[in-house]
């Protein structure tokens, strides 16, 4: 018989096995070394959450623009280098192109904070975690559905459309403040000066002439008087009015009493029903649609509803679906939503069209919020005016009833 033929086994020494063993704990340092420094990127990147460039906090419109501008930036780099639907190496160089395309440091330095998540194996929502404070739970949520259905693409494109609605909601706003703000401020300054410096001046020479004042005239120089020796002290009075309205509105309830009594005002409330229901609608549009379950879809679309009551509202209905409730009805029951809002809500359910219904709602409320603040802000500019020029007025009667006075006493 052939008798089979053992190879033998190469002996391995003992300097063998020991540089075998440093070139495994050279690869070891290595990768902590890696490790350590894409964790010190992350944390290095993740204090711009919190503070700018410049050292100064970190203000919402800042942390709105650098999600605003990354969303577009990284949708439009996937869509159009066809990455569709997986964060791959080719991924990683469009995040890597978002922060070289980014001319602020902000976007830059997410960016690059965000890359190195990815880079290290996590998916683009488990690396959008580590920037909560920019990244909201309506953002991490939709991505990880878009991630696990494989539409990150059509995710990214909604998001970005998401984005820009609420940056255009929050402009119109502010653009419809701006006016009345401005010329408020302007008025009483020109109005405070006058009391300040021109009225003591002008009346100070009826004072010494003896004669007998028209009350007008005595309640402006003793209001002229109570202003210039005074001054200090209502500074402090608002100081401490100011001070101790926002200490007690960080009170939950305090808070709470007065987002139900801003709601009970006529134009005001309105406009605060408005729009915290189209932020509600255009945010469980887009989770609904996205494939995010309809109870995280509602409890994450709380969140971005200010007015505390009506996050209350959200929340209890969200109790009421768990147990079986249609969510038009659970909404309803609040009594605080838009009728238009539940009607196109329940009829979304009924009909099976409910993100499209939702997107309508949304759409309704906005164009219905940009009417009502456009009709405010033309009410309340002739208002302003008239008002100021009362004020006015009366300054000006008060400085000329006296010369009236003296005329007749010379006639």
């Amino acid at each position: 018989m052939a008798t089979k033929k053992v190879e033998e086994t190469p002996a391995v020494s003992a300097s063998d096995i020991d540089d075998l063993k440093t070139q495994i704990a050279s690869i070891q340092n290595l990768a902590e070394v890696t490790h350590a420094a894409l964790d010190a990127l992350t944390t290095r990147v993740a204090a711009i959450e919190d503070k700018t460039s410049d050292g100064s906090e970190t203000t919402d419109e800042d942390k709105f623009i650098i999600m605003w501008e990354y969303i577009q930036r990284l949708n439009s780099l996937i869509n159009k280098g066809g990455l569709g639907n997986q964060i791959d190496g080719a991924a990683d160089e469009a995040l890597q192109a978002v922060s070289e395309q980014s001319e602020k440091a902000h976007v830059k330095g997410v960016a690059l904070g965000v890359k190195a998540k990815v880079l290290s194996g996590h998916t683009l929502a488990e690396s959008l975690n580590d920037f909560r404070k920019i990244f909201p739970a309506v953002y991490r949520a939709t991505v990880a559905a878009g991630e696990q259905s494989g539409r990150l693409d059509t995710i990214l494109d909604r998001l970005a459309e998401y984005t820009e609605s609420r940056h255009s909601l929050r402009q119109k706003v502010n653009h419809a403040l701006i006016y009345p703000v401005v010329l408020t401020g302007l008025s009483l300054t020109i109005i405070v000066l006058m009391l300040v410096y021109v009225v003591p001046k002008v009346v100070g020479v009826f004072q010494t002439s003896g004669q007998s004042l028209p009350i007008l005239t005595r309640s402006l120089i003793w209001f002229s008087d109570f202003l210039q020796n005074w001054w200090l002290g209502i500074l402090g009075v608002l100081g401490i009015l100011i001070f101790t309205i926002h200490r007690s509105l960080e009170n939950e309830e305090t808070k709470k009493r007065a987002h139900r009594w801003i709601l009970k005002i006529p134009v005001l409330g309105k406009v605060s029903r408005g729009l915290n229901t189209a932020r509600f609608t255009r945010t469980f549009s887009i989770l609904n649609s996205s494939g995010v379950p309809v109870l995280e879809s509602l409890r994450i679309s709380a969140s971005v509803v200010s007015n505390l009551p009506m996050r209350d509202a959200v929340e209890k209905a969200t109790m009421r679906v768990r147990e079986g409730s249609a969510i038009g009805h659970a909404l309803n029951e609040s009594g605080i939503f838009p009728a238009m809002s539940i009607h196109l809500i329940s009829s979304g359910e009924t009909s099976g069209e409910l993100d499209g219904m939702l997107e309508k709602a949304a759409t309704h409320q906005e164009k219905e919020m940009d009417s009502t603040l456009t009709t405010m802000l033309n009410l309340l500019e002739p208002i302003l005016i008239i008002f100021m020029g009362l004020i006015v007025l009366a300054i000006v009667m008060a400085v000329l009833l006296p010369i009236f006075q003296i005329n007749q006493l010379i006639l």
